[in-house]
């Protein structure tokens, strides 16, 4: 048989690095596409890369994700999050490729006081989550052999993330205010990648909620980062999402319940706390 091809977008960001790396060690034929190497709001150049590659999984992890920079620039978030994204379920569908898109929890408002499930309604509080389900939507209307993965509060070694920056800041702060109450999973980019990899393979086609395990608010978080990487001078106080204003508003609980992770029989992903020691121990061997 021959090499499964996957093809990546967004190859440089975050999740994306994570992604290539994670099939090539897998051994697959890997194809990643930084924003620089393709444009995917330019229909033309995504469906003459697609049939030139012709891979068997495309993999749209590309997206506008500046949160508060959307709310400025909504033309732009929705170019690239809806029109791209729309480019990209054209493109794969024509070559009979499945397609892998990573969505968010900021689908949902935040509203509610029990985590939601991939069959709850969304209502998108900003540009942000507006633009991503768009996204969504173009998928599920223009691609048959689809999933969609809405992940949270994702961090890993590459790219700029909350656990980087607490880091960053505990080298010459000794105390920092962190909201409370806004509560979430945090995930760790190699277990969400694990994750796809599995998914991919198969045909239990749908939505997904794909976290890793349990909750806490940001300031839980914070405690916990300093905590495993023995930061035992840092000080974190709690504070409200109103004593910290910023353009674009903030789901207060995007907790998300794996449902279709459990109905199809899947790997769930590990507990939070677990994977962030694994992410520390990994971050400050990178850094030494």
């Amino acid at each position: 048989m021959d090499k499964l091809r996957v093809l990546v977008t967004g190859a440089k960001g975050q999740l994306g690095v994570d992604l290539v790396q994670q099939f090539t060690n897998s051994g697959y034929e890997v194809f990643g596409y930084s924003r620089q190497e393709l444009d995917i709001t330019n229909f033309q150049q995504v469906k003459e890369t697609l049939q030139m590659v012709s891979p068997n999984v495309v993999i749209h992890s590309a997206a506008h994700t500046k949160v508060d920079l959307a709310e400025s620039e909504p033309d732009e978030a929705f170019r690239v999050n809806a029109l791209g994204t729309r480019n990209i379920a054209v493109a794969s569908e024509e070559i009979g490729a499945k397609l892998v898109y990573i969505s968010t929890d900021y689908v949902f408002n935040g509203q509610v006081s029990q985590p939601y499930d991939e069959f709850m309604p969304t209502n998108p509080l900003g540009v942000y989550g507006r633009s991503k389900l768009a996204g969504e939507q173009f998928v599920q209307a223009l691609h048959s052999r689809f999933f969609i993965v809405r992940t949270s509060w994702v961090y890993g070694l590459h790219g700029a993330n909350f656990v980087k920056t607490m880091l960053k800041l505990a080298e010459d702060k000794s105390e920092l205010n962190v909201v409370h109450d806004q509560i979430g999973s945090p995930t760790f980019t190699i277990d969400l990648a694990c994750f796809i990899g599995e998914l991919m393979l198969s045909d239990l086609y749908g939505v997904y909620h794909a976290s890793n395990k349990g909750t806490c608010s940001w300031f839980e978080f914070a405690k916990a980062i300093f905590e495993e990487a023995h930061l035992t001078h840092m000080k974190v106080n709690p504070v409200t999402t109103a004593e910290f204003p910023r353009p674009a508003p903030r789901p207060a609980y995007s907790v998300m319940d794996h449902m279709a992770i459990r109905l199809n029989g899947l790997n769930d992903l590990p507990f939070w706390r677990d994977s962030l020691k694994r992410f520390i121990q990994q971050y400050q061997k990178s850094t030494l």
